[in-house]
C-alpha cells in the first residue's frame, strides 16, 4: 500500500474514532499521530497526555509542550510514579508492562472524565520487531494503535512527517531512561540521574 493510502486510512480510522486521548511523548511517532488527529478531529475531541517522571528526560517534556502548542491541541501533563511500583523497580524483563499499565490506566480515567471514547498510542508496525512487554498491557486495556492499524512503519512516519513539516521527522528514537539500566539492577532515582 502506498504511503498516501496509508495516510488516508489513518485519517479514516481517527475520524471514525470521533474523540481520542493520545499517549503523547513528543517523539516522532506520537507527534505524527497527534498531527494526523488534529487534521481530522475538532480540537475539543483530542487530548494529548504526556507523562512526567524521573524516567523521562526533562527536555523531552519541553519539546512535547512546544509541539502540542504549535498544533493547537489540548495538552495535559500528568505525574506518573513508576518508582512507587516495586514490580517496576525490581527491573525484570517485564518492567515495561508495569509502566504502561500505570500510564494507560490513568489515561482511561482521564478519557472517562472528559467523555472521550478512545485512547490511542503511537505503536507502529516497526515496533513488532522489538521486545515490548508494554504491548501486553496496551492490548489488555483495549488501547488503540491507529498507526499500526493503518499499516504504517517507522519509515512511513518519517517520510510523512517531513512532508507535513513536523520538526520531529528526523528525531532519533528515544526510550525511557529505565531502558538504559540492565535488567536486575534496581531502578532508583539516583541511578536514573
Amino acid at each position: 500500500m502506498s504511503r498516501r493510502k496509508k495516510l488516508l486510512k489513518l485519517k479514516n480510522i481517527l475520524a471514525r474514532m470521533g474523540s481520542v486521548v493520545i499517549a503523547y511523548s513528543g517523539g516522532l511517532d506520537s507527534a505524527f499521530l497527534l498531527k494526523a488527529a488534529s487534521i481530522v478531529l475538532p480540537g475539543r475531541n483530542i487530548l494529548a497526555v504526556t507523562a512526567a517522571s524521573e524516567i523521562y528526560p526533562r527536555d523531552e517534556l519541553d519539546s512535547a509542550k512546544k509541539i502540542a502548542r504549535s498544533l493547537g491541541v489540548r495538552h495535559k501533563i500528568i505525574r506518573t510514579n513508576e518508582l512507587g511500583n516495586s514490580s517496576f523497580v525490581r527491573n525484570t524483563p517485564q518492567r515495561c508492562f508495569y509502566c504502561k499499565k500505570e500510564l494507560f490506566t490513568r489515561l482511561q480515567d482521564i478519557a472517562s472524565r472528559n467523555d472521550i471514547k478512545f485512547i490511542a498510542d503511537a505503536t507502529n508496525l516497526s515496533d513488532a520487531k522489538d521486545f515490548r512487554p508494554g504491548g501486553i498491557a496496551i492490548k489488555r486495556l483495549g488501547i488503540r494503535s491507529p498507526l499500526k492499524e493503518a499499516g504504517m512503519n517507522k519509515e512511513d512516519i518519517r517520510v510523512l512527517s517531513k512532508k507535513m513539516r513536523l520538526e520531529t521527522w528526523d528525531k532519533p528514537a528515544l526510550a525511557c531512561l529505565a531502558s538504559r539500566i540492565p535488567y536486575g539492577v534496581k531502578i532508583t532515582a539516583a541511578v536514573l540521574r
